[in-house]
């Protein structure tokens, strides 16, 4: 709730600041009006992150699945606003009041006390919709790069739709909507749960529901060797890769400067501009320990542990992009390089195929994040930290176990044998991304 109302707030404490003859005026139409253009901002360079992840996982999947995750890429998009819509917003924000779900209905815009001059809302309600739908198509997405190359089209989108529907909502609930995390666990652990912008409420969410589809689905035939040896499958484009990292980091600045949820004053004004220096300096802080790291370890640097390592960053710093200074905020990004290079390889030790990394950034660093706000935020502790992470982890694991357990036991998850060694493009869309290979060559892809 903390999440939805502190713009309304931000607008209260403005018409406060501006009866004090040291501030400027702002009336609380031009605070609405700066409010929600930073919802509509923040969102679109959110919703732009959907292409980061698209050609992120297009970069780094063979190039016989390009086209496949192309399509599954957007396919998330769509299903995510349309669920978020008819059941996922008011399960998330709707009468939660301290417990576990909002209420099953289709949300609907609200603003008639704003066009009869009632401005205390402090935004227009659909701005802020669409700034928290954008959020839940965020998490659908880190699923599909770790589940790539052996999935079948149907079952991953009736998962997407359960994700973006049922699971992220009521766990995002807990805390974003008035929840338990948010109204009563301070009773018990002495602080309430904080996550800023969803290093655990988005990518956590998003990373355990992938690891237990990565887990029931197994490896792709041939990741491993009889000796549980890793065999390298390169991926068909970095150029691409790159080029996606770069968007997803683009888009978070509105993933986490929008979410602040105010831009009607200056104190507003100051903390978004805060969290976009502290945003781009852990990523760039995470970008330059992979490439150190990964050059004393293997003697090269890893291109694509150094795109993990930015995105690391980005993670890391999501659950308190304002309070910590722009050398914690390195650190911090550092930090969560330093999980990736070494996360990456122990999920295959363990046989657990992640295609793209996802797991080791958004699940590992999406934790690192959350445990370490209580370095730089007072308000918070790490019993509640700890609470909030291991109970919205347990939640999706569970659900998400019955989910992918059911769709392999009933309409099956994965690609034959024959049709993972042809490739998702030809198997399920007969169709090639870069069909001047032909059909030969992506057999042997």
């Amino acid at each position: 709730m903390k999440r939805k109302l502190w713009a309304a707030c931000g607008a209260t404490l403005l018409g406060l600041a501006a009866a004090t003859p040291a501030h400027a005026e702002v009336s609380a139409e031009t605070a609405y009006i700066f409010n929600s253009l930073l919802f509509l901002i923040g969102g679109f360079l959110v919703m732009w992150m959907a292409a980061g992840f698209a050609m992120l996982e297009s970069g780094l999947v063979r190039s016989k699945n390009v086209a496949e995750i192309c399509l599954k890429n957007i396919g998330i998009y769509a299903v995510a606003g349309i669920l978020y819509f008819l059941i996922g917003y008011n399960v998330m924000y709707a009468g939660v009041d301290g417990g576990f779900i909002g209420t099953f209905s289709p949300w609907g815009p609200d603003d008639a006390a704003a066009m009869a001059g009632d401005f205390s809302a402090g935004y227009a309600s659909a701005s802020d919709w669409f700034f928290q739908m954008v959020f839940c198509a965020t998490a659908a997405s880190i699923v599909s790069g770790t589940v790539a190359e052996r999935i079948r089209i149907v079952p991953f989108f009736i998962f997407t739709a359960i994700l973006t529907g049922i699971i992220y909502p009521i766990q995002g609930s807990w805390e974003w909507g008035g929840g338990w995390l948010n109204e009563t666990l301070a009773g018990f652990a002495g602080y309430e749960f904080s996550d800023f912008a969803g290093s655990t409420i988005v990518h956590s969410c998003g990373g355990w529901a992938a690891l237990v589809g990565a887990i029931i689905l197994g490896p792709r035939i041939g990741k491993y060797d009889a000796q549980g040896r890793v065999r390298p499958m390169p991926g068909s484009n970095l150029t691409l890769a790159t080029l996606g990292t770069f968007i997803l980091w683009l888009g978070w600045f509105g993933f986490n400067g929008a979410s602040q949820l105010a831009l009607g004053s200056a104190a507003d004004a100051i903390a978004v501009s805060q969290i976009f220096a502290n945003t781009n300096m852990a990523a760039a802080g995470g970008t330059v320990v992979a490439m150190i790291l990964t050059k004393i370890l293997y003697k090269k640097v890893d291109l694509t542990m150094v795109l993990n390592g930015a995105l690391a960053g980005l993670v890391s710093i999501t659950a308190e992009p304002l309070t910590p200074s722009i050398g914690a905020s390195i650190i911090i990004g550092g930090i969560g390089a330093v999980l990736v290079v070494f996360a990456v390889p122990l999920f295959d030790k363990l046989k657990i195929d992640d295609v793209v990394g996802a797991l080791s950034v958004h699940l590992v660093c999406g934790i690192w994040g959350t445990m370490a706000v209580p370095f730089t935020n007072d308000g918070t502790g790490f019993l509640s930290q700890f609470i909030g992470v291991v109970s919205i982890g347990a939640f999706v694991v569970i659900v998400s176990a019955v989910i992918w357990l059911v769709l392999k036991y009933t309409i099956g998850l994965r690609l034959s044998a024959e049709e993972e060694a042809e490739g998702g493009d030809l198997a399920e869309l007969s169709m090639e991304a870069y069909p001047e290979f032909g059909r030969g060559s992506q057999k042997l892809g």
